[in-house]
């Protein structure tokens, strides 16, 4: 369907504001992207909540909100060396979560379903957010440029994948992908996002990252790694849409104008950081001189 002309010009006036705000935030780094990422992984995590509730879970959602929040931090108290959390600390999390679920649910309150979707939205929202740090700090980027350049393939090469989609599918369209899960998605429609974000990739390794990080990733390996994140970031897309229709709305809150909550733009990047940040250790190469 096609997007109301005020609806897309919120769309880009949005989009024109918050990605050089955003790129500054990883630029700086340290405790700026810190608090950012907790922040939007409180945000974040409140709006998967809310989809578990509309769906009828009653997840610990408090809990999950301020879980989500602390785990951007305590990767970022890692890179400092200040404390590395023990899996003894997960470990308690849990028994913490299934105690606080045995007083305030009990058995009738699904005290299983309660624990384990709650963990679920830690880990999807403020651990997949939390590898924005981590492509900020990867061990082969020294320097800020070269830190944000990384942070920046991934979420290149997530737009890619999106506009590719639209316009591919807009055009080209006929086959549906999953009709019972996102019904405006074709077949046409991810292979064109696929190709855009392989396209985007293959420049971005020659052209991009050797002058900002002096690194480069090879023509093959870039292939392979803008066909994978593109996957990611497709998968990522519909499992929020699995979410959504589960829950029986359309936008995960209305944060954002014109773009709904800010689950519905993250919702690929919560799957394309961390594939990107463990496939980039296997692609990159210094950039030849």
């Amino acid at each position: 369907m096609r997007k109301p002309a005020s609806e897309l010009t919120k769309r880009v006036a949005v989009a024109v504001v918050a990605i050089p705000v955003l790129i500054g935030l990883v630029w700086l780094g340290g405790a700026f992207l810190a608090v950012t990422m907790a922040i939007s992984a409180m945000i974040v995590s409140y709006e998967f909540y809310r989809l578990a509730i509309s769906a009828g879970s009653e997840p610990l959602w408090g809990h999950g909100v301020i879980l989500s929040a602390l785990v951007p931090l305590l990767v970022y108290a890692r890179f400092l060396g200040l404390w590395t959390p023990p899996v003894t600390v997960v470990m308690l999390v849990v028994l913490e979560l299934l105690t606080v679920a045995l007083g305030v649910r009990g058995s009738s309150g699904k005290p299983l379903e309660v624990v384990g979707i709650t963990m679920l939205g830690v880990f999807y929202t403020g651990g997949m957010l939390s590898f924005v740090y981590a492509l900020r700090y990867h061990e082969y980027a020294v320097g800020a440029t070269a830190g944000t350049a990384l942070v920046a393939l991934p979420m290149v090469l997530t737009w890619a994948t999106d506009g590719g989609a639209f316009f591919v599918g807009r055009r080209m369209g006929k086959h549906k992908l999953m009709p019972a899960v996102s019904p405006g998605k074709t077949i046409e429609g991810a292979v064109g996002g696929l190709l855009f974000a392989v396209v985007v990739g293959v420049l971005y390794g020659r052209f991009v990252l050797p002058p900002f990080a002096q690194l480069a990733i090879p023509f093959w390996s870039a292939i392979a790694f803008g066909t994978l994140v593109s996957v990611a970031a497709q998968v990522g897309d519909l499992v929020e849409s699995m979410l959504k229709r589960e829950a029986g709305v359309k936008d995960s809150s209305q944060l954002i104008p014109g773009h709904g909550g800010l689950l519905d733009r993250a919702d690929s990047l919560l799957f394309t950081l961390p594939v990107g940040f463990a496939l980039l250790g296997w692609v990159l190469v210094p950039a030849p001189r």
